[in-house]
């Protein structure tokens, strides 16, 4: 269980930046930005979520296989593709909050901040950011959740090898396959307090940011 937690501990260090940046930025994007097709966008992001993760997985599976770069690149069936298979299905839940974080800020602070002369970045990390933090952290830390628990995606294009691309839910799998049921059972409480903590978190700063308003 040892390897698989480390693995899961891996990857989950590699998607958080990911989803921070990835998820922030075209959760910005949409709330922010008027352009064709931005709804569209939108859904297709969404599309990720309620598609069975089979399904996500097989499409995943084509395309790494089939464009001609990613196959010479080696990504299926390694460790890049459990980050990818990590990351694919926990970014709109990133996104989603991103968006509804960037909308929620009052854009008249903003703007205020400009005509005193502050540059855009300055007025993003100094006005925007604070005032998005909480929605923002919350978003992350269910898709970080999310990313860890992820089983289908990541069965598809990366396989099930111990200690290489085996993380805790697919260690509870085999597990099981194995009828060694004591071992599923200690993988799957790690998991279940891992899930506890990041809605306590979410609990925590959604009854913060009621105290403050």
């Amino acid at each position: 269980m040892l390897d698989a937690l480390f693995v899961s501990l891996k990857v989950l260090a590699m998607a958080v930046p990911i989803l921070v940046v990835l998820g922030g930025g075209l959760g910005w994007v949409l709330a922010r930005c008027n352009f064709p097709g931005r709804e569209f966008l939108a859904i297709g992001i969404q599309l990720l979520v309620v598609l069975p993760p089979s399904v996500v997985g097989f499409y995943l599976l084509s395309l790494l296989a089939g464009l001609p770069v990613l196959k010479e690149a080696g990504i299926l069936f390694s460790f890049p593709a459990v980050v990818l298979g990590a990351v694919t299905p926990s970014l709109p839940i990133m996104v989603q909050s991103a968006r509804a974080a960037f909308k929620s800020v009052d854009r008249t602070l903003e703007e205020a901040a400009m005509v005193l002369g502050a540059p855009f970045h300055r007025v993003f990390l100094t006005v925007t950011l604070p005032l998005a933090r909480r929605t923002l952290a919350a978003g992350l830390a269910m898709a970080s959740a999310r990313a860890l628990g992820d089983f289908g995606v990541t069965l598809m294009v990366a396989g099930n090898m111990p200690g290489v691309t085996q993380t805790l839910p697919l260690f509870i799998y085999s597990r099981v396959e194995s009828l060694d049921f004591q071992g599923a059972h200690v993988a799957s409480a790690l998991l279940v307090m891992v899930g506890i903590s990041c809605l306590w978190a979410i609990r925590a700063l959604e009854d913060n940011h009621a105290e403050l308003r």
